[in-house]
């Protein structure tokens, strides 16, 4: 656990000084008012000067400093004004007054942030508003914000208990939910998940300095949204996939950057374009640039802002930009297109808050109808079976297949038509063997969907098995042909299909058989 030292600098003791300085400002605006200089440059100095609670909000406390440094604390105010605020000598109470951080200059812009670090390299890679030595123990304390004429307009663990949020452990800070709500209600706070900021020596910060709260609520009715629309929640695998930013009730946009994660093995970037929206069709100039982070698929970079001379918004809803995804995989399995960290909307001045949502989808393999009417016969030549099928729409194609003397089906091709004769010449077919069956599958192919496989079986009756040398004789040239070869399986170079009339994969006695029972037969075509 830190523990709590003295630090001088910009700290005062709380409660005599808070008395005498508020009575003095109570009696000099009364003094004034009284001699009608109210509408004059000092009336307007002490208006500007008067605050009401909430208007001005602790809005993320990085209690437990970073993974470089327990020192590396820093506490962001927010305004929920529309109006700028003067923070000269606002402060804020330690542990009911034990310690107090006075800013001693500076201004707050309306819906803006102001961060007080505790030394600059807090947070290495934002400018600190102020520097104030804060020390903040992880057991928990109160917080407590005045403004200049020590007026309470903010409160956060009134108790000094443990703190509602955040984490010793992860370094996570504590991030208020909504701005607009209670400070001193745990409910409201949360540990962040936000990410894209460093500290002292370089570690990242688990926290959101002067920008939006990860876990800031949004109105779900009038706040801002970012939204993907795609073209397809079940799109095939082959195809494109169309997603739209869509963007509702922009406050001010001026600019954005989206990092959107997926997984490359179900997508692949294609290209992505910008929509009218924030360039107003046109009228103002953008910038727009769309990247893979360092040309790897898995993270898309997206960004674009206005790059006219006059900094300003546009305001409503719309499309922002499209991007196209080749879908490579993921047949049936759920796919997340999701917004990390550090994503973002801005006005011309700083982060606005918004909803980022989400968007899954389940890819599919395109389906295609398998064929019909399949037919086998003889063919028109000796030693070959011929197959016919309907053709089948939207097939681009047809692959046949037999069944080997192993079992194991093995294409014979891919064709265009709807006819196939399998013969001697036709690769890994052919060498018909006279009345032995063999068995055919016809797929529907459309690139690379195929359809279910369709079974038939045919036999050509032209023919003696155990006429090894095709003479229309069952005779001694057969069994010597037989002999020569005797012994070999179907891996062997020289093996000779047409000697295994047992279409087993091996010339042995069971082919042996075949000759000696056709033996001296012949045959008439």
């Amino acid at each position: 656990m830190k523990q709590k030292h003295m630090k001088c600098l910009l700290r005062a003791e709380a409660s005599p000084r808070r008395f005498w300085r508020g009575l003095a400002i109570t009696v000099l605006a009364t003094f004034v008012f009284s001699l009608g200089f109210a509408d004059g440059w000092l009336g307007s100095l002490l208006r500007a000067k008067a605050a009401t609670p909430g208007s001005v909000v602790i809005n993320e406390v990085a209690w437990a400093g970073s993974a470089d440094s327990s020192t590396d604390e820093w506490i962001e105010l927010y305004n929920n004004s529309d109006q700028v605020v003067d923070l000269t000598n606002w402060s804020i109470n330690d542990n009911h007054g034990a310690y107090i951080y006075t800013i001693l200059s500076g201004t707050i812009a309306a819906h803006g942030y102001f961060l007080i670090e505790d030394r600059e390299v807090a947070v290495n890679t934002v400018t600190a508003d102020a520097i104030i030595n804060i020390t903040l123990a992880n057991s928990g304390q109160s917080l407590e914000l005045f403004d200049s004429g020590d007026s309470s307009i903010d409160v956060v663990n009134s108790s000094a208990g443990a703190w509602f949020a955040g984490s010793a452990v992860t370094k996570a800070s504590m991030e208020r939910i909504d701005s607009a709500t209670n400070g001193d209600l745990a409910s409201n706070w949360a540990s962040s998940t936000g990410a894209g900021d460093t500290s002292s020596a370089g570690s990242a910060i688990i926290g959101t300095p002067k920008r939006v709260n990860s876990a800031q609520k949004i109105d779900p009715v009038s706040g801002q949204k970012i939204e993907l629309s795609l073209d397809s929640q079940t799109p095939y695998v082959g195809d494109l996939l169309n997603v739209t930013f869509k963007i509702t009730n922009a406050q001010d946009l001026f600019a954005y950057g989206f990092d959107l994660t997926y997984d490359p093995a179900v997508l692949h970037f294609k290209s992505a374009a910008i929509k009218p929206f924030l360039s107003q069709n046109g009228q103002v100039q953008t910038s727009f640039q769309s990247a893979l982070e360092n040309g790897i698929e898995g993270k898309l970079v997206l960004a674009e802002a206005r790059t006219n001379a006059v900094k300003t918004g546009v305001s409503g809803s719309g499309d922002l930009l499209t991007v196209q995804f080749d879908v490579v995989g993921g047949n049936g399995v759920a796919s997340t297109l999701h917004f990390d960290a550090k994503s973002f909307v801005a006005n011309p001045t700083q982060d606005t808050a918004a909803q980022f949502t989400d968007q899954t989808f389940t890819p599919k393999d395109k389906q295609i109808a398998a064929i019909a009417n399949l037919k086998a016969a003889e063919g028109t030549d000796r030693y070959s079976l011929q197959l016919n099928w309907d053709a089948v729409v939207g097939a681009t194609g047809y692959r046949v297949l037999r069944k080997d003397a192993h079992s194991q089906w093995i294409s014979l091709g891919e064709i265009a038509q709807t006819t196939f004769v399998d013969k001697d010449g036709v690769v890994k077919g052919g060498s018909i063997v006279p009345n032995h069956e063999y068995y055919y599958q016809v797929l529907a192919l459309n690139g690379q969907i195929v359809s279910l496989p369709v079974e038939i079986v045919q036999k050509d009756t032209r023919g003696l098995a155990g006429d090894n040398d095709r003479s229309d004789r069952v005779d001694g040239r057969d069994l010597e042909k037989l002999a020569k070869h005797f012994g070999e399986v179907d891996a062997d170079q020289t093996f000779d299909a047409l000697t295994d009339t047992t279409y087993d994969g091996q010339i042995d006695g069971s082919d042996l058989i075949d000759i000696g029972a056709q033996f001296a037969k012949t045959y008439k075509p």
